[in-house]
Parts: structure tokens; C-alpha cells; sequence
């Protein structure tokens, strides 16, 4: 990994301890997929970001800097994974923000990961609380995710598929979920809670996605099923518990719908 850290302007070895990201989780990122030395995504990227830190109110950095730093960093790198995480910036004991605090903010780069040809999905036991102020947005409390992927991990699957507090089914641990029931491509609301997907955007404003109102029943009865995200693109679920699909031609026609407008989500043999 190849990290950068700064507050401000001003490069730092590290974040500092007194950082509201470390003690609260009080900041924003985003996960960006490189693609032969370019981000493709960024665009939207930053509109969330911008989104996010309104929200919170949470003031950006120099955008042109930032852009600046991650094109150094990025330059000649074919594939991987660019993680931009923005805090507060530091403030004293409490949960009261300090006023003007420059903000703080890092870029790490990662190697791309693998990609499963198929997704086995774990139903997991933890629930996501509903929270509007807070959905849609990428803020760094995590720890339903991170929870949830130690079921995940516990039972031996790829992914692992999340409910709200009143078990309707949201997104997996990272992606968004798509859900084929034969008319179309559906996927749930995320205004209260879960996060709205750069790549669930994209395939809502192409008119390839619809959200709807989803049960369990829903998810379980669908044709196809498939998750979503800015790194992975659009991979299928081959099984959730003891439900099974096949492959099929609704979702190899949504990934190649993604590949024509963005060639790093191609798919070999396609």
C-alpha cells in the first residue's frame, strides 16, 4: 500500500491522535477504482463526497490540490484500488467539533482484488439501523459492516446480505443489491440507510434499474440476482443460504451495458 496523509495543504507522516475520525468516526470516503492511470468514476465520486460533507459539515480541501496528489500517486498504475478518506480534522475530548479546524485527509493505494465469477451471499444476523441523516452518504462508522463481514468471513462466503432494523433486505457489505424479477432490474431505496453506490447511480440514470419497496420474499423469488460497487462492477449471486441461480442473460447484458461505457468493468469471455 502507498499512502499520503495531509492536513490541509500540508503533507503529514501521519494522522495525528487527536484526529475526530480515529475517536468518533467523524469523517467521509470513497472507495475509486484506477484504470490505467485515471480514475473514471471520479465524477461521482465527488458529487458524494460533496453531498457528504455538506451533510456533515465537514469542509473539503482543495479539490484541484487533491486532484493534484491523486494524479502523482496514480500516475502508471494500471489497475487498483485509490481510497480518499476525509475527517474533521482534530479536536479536543467531547463530541463538540471544534469551529475552523482544517480538515484532514489521506489517499492510500491498494492492488485491485480479485473477482469472484460468482458471489455466494451470507443472510447476516446483523441489522442496519435507520438513521436519514446519516443514509446514502459514505461516513466512516462502519461497524455494522464490520461486524456483518465477520459473519460473512465465519461462514465461508463472499458477500453477505444486510436488512434494516425491519428485515427489509438494503445492500451487502460493500455493494449494492440488484434484484431481477423477470420485468427488470430492481433495487432498494437507501434514504434510510445503507449507501447510494456510484455504479447504482450510473445504472438508475441509464434507466437499466428502478428502485423499489423489496422483501426477503422478493430477494429469494427473484430470476437473478447480482451486487454492485465502484471497484468490482457488476458481479452475480450464485447462492443465498440454500437458494441457488444460474447464470443468466439479464444480468451478462447488464454487465455489458457497464463494460460499453466503462471498459475496466469488461468481463472476460463476454
Amino acid at each position: 500500500m502507498t499512502s499520503a496523509a495531509y492536513i490541509g495543504r500540508e503533507r503529514v507522516e501521519a494522522l495525528p491522535l487527536a484526529n475526530r475520525g480515529l475517536h468518533y468516526g467523524d469523517g467521509l470516503f470513497e472507495t475509486l477504482r484506477v484504470h490505467r492511470g485515471e480514475v473514471p468514476l471520479w465524477p461521482r465520486h465527488l458529487a458524494r463526497l460533496r453531498d457528504g460533507s455538506a451533510r456533515l459539515d465537514i469542509p473539503l480541501p482543495d479539490l484541484h490540490f487533491v486532484q493534484a496528489r491523486i494524479a502523482e500517486l496514480i500516475a502508471g498504475i494500471d489497475a487498483g484500488v485509490l481510497k480518499l478518506l476525509l475527517t474533521r480534522g482534530e479536536g479536543g475530548r467531547g463530541y463538540a467539533p471544534l469551529v475552523d479546524a482544517p480538515p484532514t485527509w489521506m489517499l492510500a493505494l491498494h492492488p485491485l482484488p480479485a473477482t469472484p465469477a460468482a458471489l455466494r451471499l451470507q443472510p447476516c444476523t446483523i441489522r442496519l439501523a435507520i438513521q436519514p441523516a446519516l443514509a446514502g452518504i459514505k461516513h466512516c462508522n462502519r461497524l455494522e459492516q464490520v461486524l456483518a463481514r465477520a459473519e460473512v468471513e465465519r461462514a465461508g462466503c463472499d458477500e453477505g446480505l444486510l436488512c434494516d432494523t425491519d428485515g427489509r433486505p438494503v445492500c451487502a457489505t460493500a455493494a449494492n443489491l440488484l434484484v431481477f424479477d423477470g420485468q427488470g432490474w430492481r433495487t432498494p431505496a437507501v434514504d434510510r440507510c445503507g449507501v447510494a453506490g456510484v455504479l447504482r447511480g450510473w445504472l438508475l440514470e441509464q434507466g437499466l434499474l428502478e428502485e423499489a419497496a423489496l422483501s426477503m420474499e422478493d430477494v429469494a423469488s427473484a430470476e437473478a440476482l447480482a451486487l454492485c460497487n465502484a471497484v468490482r462492477g457488476i458481479l452475480p449471486v450464485a447462492m443465498l443460504g440454500a437458494r441457488r441461480w444460474r447464470a443468466h442473460p439479464a444480468t451478462t447484458e447488464l454487465q455489458a451495458r457497464l463494460a460499453m461505457a466503462y471498459p475496466m468493468f469488461s468481463v472476460p469471455g463476454q
